[in-house]
């Protein structure tokens, strides 16, 4: 640090101080929840930690300073984050008869208690999904006790169905031979299945909804908790979040279908529930043809993206979009897909 001034040098002090977190943050999504979950808190903030190393480096880059070496090297080290958090270009959608399309939507109980001040929100979302016509229809925080007939679909948990709790449901064009449920204990969240068929093909899809940590999307409330609370409040949640992915992954290990899983994971893709989940046989299909931030969640200032389609790499993604329309708290996501 010889040669820089005194604000420089607290500058590149703090520079050095979030490259090292960011650092250290390679290594989360190795890391069970159980074993370190306060560590494994550091994982929500690895988009802030790229940004600020972005900056510090474009920072010393304009002063021609060697200083701007050190974030330029962890952010290389780590340049499969910076692809998942941003994706700097898309894919068309191609014109294929085998081609089939997946959406995937937290619908929030269509604004049952006017969190938005819409009247229309539960009409707007139907008049959405008749648009947008998915093949396959993935929906979380849906309410069966208010049950959605969508015309040419069928359907596993759309109304209610004996010993399966409510929160979830599957509309799919194609044949439904088999679907069924994973009650997480002790918490609203679960996991549904379906087996369709398309033409000779088995397909399996999961929907799954894991634990909320339950902090607030507004800022100034955020601000009226005490951080001491907020982190004891992850740390619980993401406990919680392993104990689900690891009945999810006991369910899926006794089936050989080809596997599409969608929903809302509650975590982010630096954490290891995510990895957990995507194991080594399933792709982020935003990250194969996905655009921008990919932004799921309304959390502001911060582009977080915790809603995922992820497919079995037998699944060519032709295109992704995630859909900026305020019905939610959080935003669709929609994929094709074809099987190779």
């Amino acid at each position: 640090m010889k040669g820089l001034k005194l604000g420089s040098k607290i500058l590149f002090f703090i520079n050095s101080l979030v490259a090292f977190l960011l650092l250290i943050s390679y290594i989360l999504p190795y890391i069970p929840p159980k074993n370190f979950a306060s560590l494994s808190v550091l994982s929500l903030g690895v988009p802030l930690l790229i940004l600020f190393n972005i900056v510090f480096f474009l920072y010393w880059l304009l002063r021609v300073k060697k200083q701007m070496l050190l974030s330029l090297f962890v952010l290389l080290l780590g340049w499969s984050y910076i692809n998942s958090m941003y994706k700097f270009s898309s894919s068309e959608d191609v014109v294929d008869d085998d081609n089939f399309t997946i959406m995937s939507f937290n619908v929030r109980l269509f604004n049952r208690f006017g969190w938005l001040p819409k009247k229309t929100v539960k009409e707007d979302i139907l008049n959405f999904i008749e648009t947008e016509n998915p093949d396959i229809l993935c929906l979380q925080e849906y309410r069966n006790g208010d049950p959605v007939e969508l015309e040419g679909y069928y359907n596993f948990n759309a109304k209610h169905t004996e010993g399966v709790k409510s929160g979830q449901t599957i509309f799919s064009k194609f044949p439904i031979i088999n679907s069924g449920s994973l009650e997480f204990p002790n918490t609203y969240n679960n996991a549904i299945f379906v087996d369709v068929v398309k033409q000779k093909d088995t397909i399996r899809i999961y929907t799954i909804h894991l634990q909320s940590s339950g902090i607030q999307t507004d800022v100034e409330k955020l601000k009226e908790e005490t951080s001491g609370h907020l982190f004891k409040q992850v740390r619980s949640t993401f406990k919680e979040q392993q104990n689900q992915v690891e009945l999810y992954l006991e369910h899926k290990s006794k089936s050989n279908y080809k596997t599409i899983v969608t929903g809302d994971f509650n975590n982010t893709p630096y954490s290891y529930i995510y990895r957990m989940v995507k194991g080594d046989d399933l792709k982020d299909t935003f990250e194969d043809a996905g655009n921008g931030f990919g932004k799921t969640y309304d959390f502001k200032y911060f582009p977080m993206r915790i809603d995922f389609i992820l497919a079995d790499k037998d699944f060519k993604v032709n295109s992704f979009k995630t859909f900026d329309i305020k019905l939610s708290d959080h935003y669709p996501i929609k994929t094709t897909l074809k099987l190779h």
